[in-house]
């Protein structure tokens, strides 16, 4: 009979063999799942590799990396607090706000009457900025328009917990960034550095610095999940990085930063079903901004390029009337008659595809390109027309504010959209078979055909007696340039009727 120690010393040797095949076994297999990751580098981009080559991870390089760069970053990125004041009348005589919902607007006062008082109302804005300049003892600041750039007091919080009072600089709506400006003979305050947002690929690692809540020195971290986002809210037209690093109340206007610890982006804006970080945020290229900050500090305002056109996507079936073998670009709807466009040969119908060689993926893109081209300069646009390619120079000039614009739609033409006539039209319509011609799906206010009395929903039939069957034929009248009064016949409530338009 073996004795009781014996059995128990076979066991445990069992037990040690059992072990020593297990682990074993495991090396075997995280070789061979490693063997199919990634090498990160830390300072350098992922580089790609040949699927199945064995490659090493260095996670604590990564991680030193993540430490390095929020250790050196967040001195420089700062809280913005600011304070919108907006005045507005206060109704005489104490009326309520449903007083003028049953009776009307009262008249204004009479000439031996009283202006009505106005109140002032105050709304707070929380906010990131980075420092990216300073110049003797001003340092500036970015940020958000639609954080400071509409605000009458702001200040500035450090990451060690200085304080100061900020001035606005100047600020662009259209990009949604501000400058804001700080100053003090200290020295010690950090700038950050600016990298190069065209240098950015899909996948690349970023960190995203601010106060998000109003939590200060917040670091978050993610990948650059898309390139050229468009469709900003409030009309923004920057090309946005997409990026699935946090960003939530109070990020805007802070940093986004690469592995070598250089502002690529500044935070703006999610889309979120819920309010918070869902994974979708955005932020401005830092290219589209640093061109402009030297013309803010000089005058305070940013200059944009124009050509006098308004614009519009396609979709796929509108590419094919048009002859346009792809949907990447953008029409011309309308142009300005005394624009640089219409008098460099433009015409409305054109299918721009690519300024200076830069091909143009969409409205918004055609949009950015215009916007960043100096007044002054001569540019050329590659276009579609009628089917044909061809180029067209004209010369940029300077964009004037959207109130200045507006006022020069008497100058638009035609001053309104047209689709084609198709079976689902007729069917929806309830036209005969053979009807063609094109509908108008919208008409723009105070331009000629607006004044002249076309209406959303008319159905052109003929121009200058040249009957009008397809979108061909109808932009092929507009843009006439021999002509400049316009005989229209169109349809409406199955009542055929004639107007004349005259182009100025």
């Amino acid at each position: 009979m073996k004795s009781s120690g014996s059995v128990w010393g076979s066991r445990r040797m069992f037990a040690a063999n059992l072990i020593m095949t297990g682990a074993l076994a495991g090396f075997v297999l995280s070789s061979l799942l490693f063997s199919c990751t990634t090498h990160v580098s830390p300072g350098n981009s992922a580089r790609a590799v040949e699927l199945g080559q064995p490659v090493a991870v260095d996670l604590d390089g990564t991680q030193n990396s993540f430490r390095r760069i929020s250790e050196l970053l967040l001195p420089t990125v700062v809280k913005v607090e600011a304070v919108e004041v907006t005045r507005q009348a206060v109704p005489r005589g104490g009326t309520m706000p449903w007083f003028d919902w049953f009776f009307g607007p009262q008249p204004g006062p009479g000439p031996n009457e009283e202006e009505q008082p106005e109140r002032e109302f105050r709304s707070q804005r929380l906010g990131s900025g980075v420092i990216v300049r300073r110049d003797g003892d001003t340092y500036y600041v970015i940020t958000n328009h639609h954080v400071a750039g509409s605000s009458e007091h702001s200040h500035v919080t450090l990451d060690d917990g200085r304080v100061y009072q900020a001035e606005l600089v100047g600020s662009d709506p259209r990009k949604d960034f501000a400058l804001l400006s700080f100053s003090t003979d200290e020295r010690d305050i950090s700038i950050a550095p600016i990298g190069n947002s065209d240098e950015l690929h899909v996948g690349d690692w970023v960190l995203a610095m601010g106060s998000p809540f109003g939590f200060q020195s917040t670091v978050t971290a993610g990948i650059v999940s898309a390139l050229g986002r468009t469709g900003g809210p409030d009309g923004n037209i920057s090309d946005f990085i997409q990026t699935d690093a946090a960003i939530n109340r109070g990020n805007s206007g802070g940093p986004l930063i690469n592995m070598r610890g250089e502002v690529i982006g500044i935070n703006t804006w999610i889309t979120s079903s819920t309010g918070g970080s869902v994974g979708i945020g955005f932020s401005i290229p830092i290219n589209n901004v640093t061109a402009s900050i030297d013309q803010l500090i000089e005058t305070g305002v940013v200059e944009y390029g124009w050509i006098g056109v308004s614009i519009a996507d396609v979709t796929r079936e509108m590419a094919g009337y048009l002859g346009v073998r792809s949907g990447q670009g953008a029409i011309i709807h309308h142009v300005f008659t005394n624009g640089p466009a219409f008098e460099g040969g433009i015409r409305p119908g054109d299918f721009v595809t690519a300024i200076n060689g830069r091909r143009v993926r969409g409205r918004d893109d055609l949009v950015l390109h215009v916007g960043n081209l100096p007044a002054g300069q001569r540019a050329v646009f590659d276009l579609v027309r009628d089917g044909q390619e061809m180029s067209i120079e004209i010369t940029v000039a300077r964009r004037e504010d959207e109130r200045s614009i507006a006022e020069q739609y008497r100058m638009l033409w035609p001053g309104f959209t047209v689709f084609p006539v198709n079976e689902d039209i007729r069917q929806e319509l309830g036209l005969e078979d053979d009807a063609d011609g094109v509908i108008l799906s919208s008409v723009e206010q105070r331009s000629p055909a607006a004044i002249a009395g076309l209406r959303s929903g008319d159905r052109i039939i003929s121009i200058n007696e040249r009957p009008i069957r397809t979108i061909h034929d109808f932009y092929a009248e507009v843009g006439r340039t021999d002509t400049r009064e316009f005989d229209i016949r169109f349809m409406r409530d199955d009542v055929e009727l004639k107007i004349g338009i005259v182009r100025r």
